[in-house]
């Protein structure tokens, strides 16, 4: 049975948020769990959604965009939970922005491998739910975190210079991305091509003008659909409402 604690020793708590949840049998929970120093793990949270007396059950703690510590055990594929707390407040999200936390979700759960840490990506991820919390441009978030996990997960492109002359990419020029070979000179029968502003915006990291974060959310998709494969982000389709996916 898990314990909820409030002042437990963290030395075997781990930082995690949860990824995605289902219900196992009348009382349990499988949860999907992101932390930094044991990546994406499978966890089995017996008893989860039963109440003790008084006290709230355990389940209601284990939710998506919640700071938590974890501790589980176990060396098959799904591990065990055996303790959680809080390990920070939930980061608000609601109606739009909790569909791009959704979407978030969706892309760790299908680009990570289980038992592959990525400290530097779990802090990323971190501060992304951070800014969608606090009103940042979610366009903006979305594309930086985009291009962070593919940098993260050794797919990596670079955007600030052609790649086969290696010459710097000009606010003022057209670019087209090879899948292959990356980024070139657009020319005259290049329709999809992108501006080297836009590029320069992404490369740069700061806030994306709206032009910018249109084509670079037309790039991103482009960058992220050989690693996604055929079957379509289910994510996506709660954007309908609204008439624009991620």
């Amino acid at each position: 049975m898990i314990r909820s604690v409030t002042s437990a020793p963290r030395d075997h708590l781990q930082h995690c948020f949860v990824l995605h949840r289902r219900h196992f049998g009348n009382s349990s929970l499988v949860l999907e769990v992101f932390s930094g120093s044991h990546g994406r793990q499978a966890v089995l949270a017996k008893g989860a959604k039963q109440t003790r007396g008084r006290r709230p059950a355990v389940g209601e703690l284990l939710q998506p965009f919640r700071a938590l510590w974890l501790s589980w055990t176990g060396r098959g594929e799904v591990k065990t939970l055996v303790r959680s707390e809080p390990a920070g407040p939930d980061a608000g999200l609601a109606g739009k922005v909790l569909y791009c936390g959704l979407y978030l979700n969706e892309l760790l759960m299908r680009l990570l491998q289980r038992g592959d840490p990525h400290e530097a990506l779990f802090a990323f991820y971190h501060l992304a739910l951070t800014d969608l919390g606090t009103g940042k441009d979610v366009e903006t978030v979305l594309r930086h975190f985009e291009l962070r996990l593919l940098r993260e997960i050794g797919y990596a492109v670079v955007l600030d210079r052609e790649a086969a002359s290696g010459r710097p990419v000009s606010r003022g020029q057209f670019y087209v991305y090879e899948q292959e070979s990356g980024l070139r000179s657009a020319g005259a029968d290049d329709g999809a091509a992108i501006s080297g502003e836009t590029l320069l915006e992404l490369t740069a990291g700061g806030s994306l003008s709206r032009t910018a974060a249109r084509d670079a959310k037309a790039l991103n998709r482009q960058l992220l659909a050989p690693h996604l494969g055929t079957r379509p982000l289910k994510t996506r389709e709660l954007f309908k409402p609204w008439g624009r996916s991620p």
